[in-house]
């Protein structure tokens, strides 16, 4: 496989988070979180230069300790209801490139050639989309799931499956596959951003990978640290390896 075509890619990381405190400078195996997206990047043969888009002045010294470049993110657009739009946007308006890689921290464990892979699949189909999203599939459908009425009675989010309207109780093979973006790796295209306020638009083109852990609450951290520990991982191998420093969280 070739890899004449390069790509930027940004890791957003804001200092703020309400799930896990800190998630992205807080040390996973004596190693910022953040420092494992940048790893990969690194690891990859199709990143070109990896930036980091922070407000925080201490995953900007992280992000240069472990040799990413930083783009200062203003405080408006690192809130808890800033969007990738706002922060994509804000990149291509002070950067030339015509599209880039989102890789987003709070799913750390990659593997650098399923990145590679996914940079050409959009290089080979750019024309084709208005942007790319990484995607693993559920193991249950969204017909399965369930939300509490007003009368505090179960009730599926949808009003009937192909006529049935006790569709909830179907077994899962009737049901469609559905996929999750899971934030492996994401691209998104200059004249898409430029056109509204998405960063994919609706023309999205899915990257399939196989499942990946991603760190919304305490407990999936407690997961990844316990995955690093039982096994051999390329990320973690190449970060001892080059001992930037680390950091030391207080969380």
């Amino acid at each position: 496989m070739g890899y004449e075509k390069k790509i930027t890619a940004i890791i957003p990381a804001r200092g703020g988070s309400k799930g896990v405190p800190g998630k992205n400078k807080r040390n996973l195996h004596e190693h910022p979180l953040i420092a494992y997206s940048i790893m990969a990047c690194k690891l990859s043969n199709c990143v070109e230069e990896i930036i980091v888009s922070t407000d925080s002045e201490a995953i900007k010294l992280i992000a240069e300790n472990y040799g990413a470049k930083v783009l200062d993110r203003p405080s408006e657009l690192a809130g808890d209801n800033s969007t990738d739009w706002q922060v994509i946007n804000h990149f291509f308006e002070n950067h030339d490139d015509e599209y880039i890689a989102y890789i987003r921290p709070t799913t750390p464990l990659r593997n650098p050639k399923v990145l590679d892979k996914g940079v050409n699949m959009f290089f080979e189909n750019s024309e084709k989309m208005s942007g790319l999203r990484s995607m693993h599939e559920l193991p249950e459908s969204p017909y399965k799931v369930f939300k509490i009425n007003e009368d505090g009675y179960c009730e599926g989010f949808f009003h009937d499956y192909e006529g049935i309207l006790d569709y909830t109780n179907l077994p899962r093979q009737n049901f469609p596959e559905a996929y999750q973006p899971n934030g492996y790796i994401d691209i998104s295209k200059r004249e898409t951003v430029e056109s509204g306020k998405s960063a994919f638009a609706m023309k999205i083109m899915p990257f399939v990978t196989e499942f990946v852990t991603e760190i919304d609450a305490q407990y999936e951290f407690e997961l990844l640290d316990y995955q690093l520990g039982i096994g051999d991982n390329v990320l973690l191998e190449h970060l001892n390896e080059e001992k930037p420093g680390g950091y030391q969280s207080k969380d």
